[in-house]
This record gives structure tokens, C-alpha cells and sequence, in this order.
């Protein structure tokens, strides 16, 4: 009789036990990440029957607008007849798909383009390729933003990245600050609690009242500060999409969800898509300290719709008059102030610094 598969969730009790309480983000990049039970590494399940659902996923729209900005910021560069074409965290391969095919307008995009993909997923990179076997281009994979070459321009998208790299969480107490982490009850279960802090920590530059959590994230600046240093390097534009704080603030962004639904973290590790805000004063400042410029945060329902997507949508109903009513649905899902129009956010990354980046051009 062979013996019962071991769960991440019982092997992560069992090293807590050993080791004491783990960080927040220490639990986060093991349910995601682990080789042998990480959510992304064995079991990602993206769109309506999956566990959750990205923007490009919600309509053709959003990875052609893409498209096109990538397109027109490839024009304010001088139109180079070399450039890299980077999507970090391409998910099932949907918006650069939809980007490349939208691309097909513009001639001399293509030709000049070299496709790179960074993704450490080896089953959405299964995904990736599979959706863009039919493409007009062949993509590449490479580990990490330190393996992009920086002899010609770069022109990189980030949708839903920096919400995958995540924060340690602080708390004001009465007696002082304390880190929450998770623990381990005696019936073997996972637990959140408080653990004081025996050495410093950047302490918020904003008033935080007692009780509320403080998040900080180690990843996502070094993911700013190696984007300026492409910028830099290379030239171009990096544009980020994402849902988050566009100011510092307190809060507790944890969430999973599983099936669309909103579960608690601690219930299957592995088995459910663990997400953070993004923290973009965070990602930008670092960025900005290697030399590289940044734009402001916009809206994504302002973003998208300076890119055109109003007209975009018009122009598929024209051609659809039975879709209509989907398109519209779509329209507003991306863009409406109660979906993801406000709480998503974009901003962009970029070298030279006279470089104008299209959907920041009336700033």
C-alpha cells in the first residue's frame, strides 16, 4: 500500500513547526511557486472556468489596444529596425496574441520585432506556446529582465505581474509594531499571528493607526529598479498594468480566490491563485533611482480609453451587430469605475527622457 501524497499545506505546517512562524511573503511565494505543489508551478487555471480572469481575457480589445501601443511607441522611437518585444507574466499567451495580430497593421513592426517571454511557469508556458503557434512570430523564453539583451530598444508589458510578487505585512500595536505571520495551531492547522520585531523596518512615512497592516514588498522594487536599468541600458518603454495603491497607504490586499470566488489563504495552500496590491510609488521610485523616467499612475478605464477602445468597441459592433450587447458588457467590465477601471492602474517606465509615451501624451 503506498503511502499518501503529502500536501504542500502539511508540509508547510510541518516546517513552521520546525522553523517557527513564516512571513507572509515567504507563504505566499511557496503556494505559488513551490516546485512540487505551487499554484503556478502545478496548477494554474486562468479564465470564466478557471479560478480567476485577466483583462485580456475579458475581450480581444484590451491585448489589441496593447497592440497598438506598443506599435505607436515603437514609431516614437524612430521606428528602429530592431527592437525586443517583451511581455513578462504572459498568462495562457492571450494578449500578445491579440497584440501581435492588431500589429499586423503597422508596417515594418513585425519584421523588426524579436519576441521574448518571461515566465517561470512551466504550464503556462506550455499555454504560450501553444497560443502563439499559428502567430506571425516565434517567441523565445528567458528566466528573468537580466537576460534581455540591451543592443537595441526594448518595448516591455506587464499585465497582473507586480500583484504576483509579494508583501511582508506590519502591524501597529498598542505596545509598538509587529510582523504578522503564519503559524500553526495544535490541531496542525494554519494560523495567522502577530510576532515582535526584534530589529528595524522602513516604518511607513504616513500615519498608520493602530490595528492596521503595513505592507512592504521586497520584490516589486527590485522588479522597478531592473526595469530602469533596462530602460536605461536599452531605450524604450515599459508599461505596467495592474490593480493597486497609486499613493502609500495602510491596508491588507492578501486575497485568493478559487473558482472566482474569495477564499481564505490559509485553507489549501497551492489550490488557489494568491494575489497582493501593487505597490506602484514603491516600483517607480525605484525605478527612477537608476536614472530611467516614469509617468504617473492613470486609471485603466482612463488609459484605455485615451488608447481608443471606445472607438474600438464601436467598430466591432459595426462589424457584429448580434455581439452588441457582449461588447458593451466588455467595454464596461474593463473600464467602468466599479470594475476594474479605477482600482486597476497603468504606468510606464521609460528611456530617454524625451520619449512622450502614447496614453500619457495630454500630461
Amino acid at each position: 500500500m503506498s503511502a499518501p501524497v503529502e500536501t504542500l499545506k502539511s508540509r508547510l505546517a510541518r516546517e513552521i513547526a520546525l522553523t517557527g512562524p513564516m512571513t507572509v511573503a515567504d507563504y505566499v511565494t511557496r503556494c505559488l511557486h513551490d516546485p512540487r505543489g505551487g499554484y503556478y508551478a502545478s496548477r494554474p487555471s486562468l479564465g470564466e472556468r478557471g479560478d480567476f480572469i485577466t483583462a485580456p481575457l475579458v475581450s480581444q480589445m484590451f491585448g489589441e489596444l496593447i497592440g497598438l501601443w506598443a506599435v505607436e511607441t515603437w514609431h516614437r522611437l524612430g521606428a528602429p529596425e530592431r527592437f525586443r518585444l517583451v511581455e513578462v507574466g504572459p498568462g495562457d499567451g492571450t494578449l500578445i496574441s491579440d497584440a501581435l495580430r492588431a500589429a499586423r497593421l503597422a508596417p515594418g513592426f513585425l519584421e523588426a520585432c524579436d519576441l521574448i517571454l518571461i515566465e517561470p511557469s512551466a504550464p503556462l508556458r506550455d499555454l504560450q506556446a501553444r497560443a502563439l503557434a499559428g502567430a506571425d512570430l516565434s517567441p523565445r523564453w528567458v528566466r528573468d529582465l537580466t537576460r534581455i539583451e540591451t543592443d537595441a530598444p526594448v518595448i516591455l508589458i506587464a499585465n497582473e505581474v507586480l500583484d504576483c510578487m509579494p508583501a511582508r505585512q506590519f502591524v501597529r500595536t498598542e505596545g509598538g509594531w509587529a510582523e504578522r505571520r503564519i503559524g500553526v495551531t495544535d490541531d496542525n492547522d494554519l494560523t495567522f499571528g502577530l510576532t515582535a520585531i526584534s530589529g528595524g523596518f522602513d516604518k511607513p512615512s504616513f500615519d498608520i493607526e493602530p490595528g492596521q497592516v503595513f505592507e512592504i514588498s521586497e520584490q516589486q522594487p527590485v522588479f522597478g529598479r531592473d526595469l530602469g536599468l533596462l530602460m536605461k541600458a536599452a531605450s524604450g518603454a515599459a508599461l505596467l498594468i495592474d490593480y493597486g495603491r497609486a499613493r502609500p497607504e495602510a491596508g491588507d490586499t492578501l486575497q485568493a480566490l478559487r473558482r472566482h470566488q474569495k477564499v481564505s489563504p490559509l485553507d489549501n495552500p497551492g489550490e488557489a491563485d494568491l494575489t497582493q496590491w501593487a505597490d506602484f510609488p514603491l516600483v517607480l521610485e525605484a525605478a527612477l533611482r537608476t536614472g530611467a523616467d516614469v509617468t504617473g499612475c492613470l486609471p485603466q478605464g482612463e488609459f484605455l480609453r485615451r488608447l481608443g477602445i471606445e472607438a474600438r468597441a464601436e467598430r466591432l459592433k459595426s462589424g457584429r451587430p448580434d455581439a452588441a450587447p457582449v461588447i458593451d458588457r466588455q467595454l464596461n467590465r474593463l473600464t467602468a469605475d466599479d470594475q476594474m477601471g479605477r482600482l486597476f492602474k497603468a504606468a510606464a517606465i521609460f528611456s530617454p527622457r524625451s520619449l512622450i509615451v502614447p496614453g500619457w501624451d495630454a500630461e
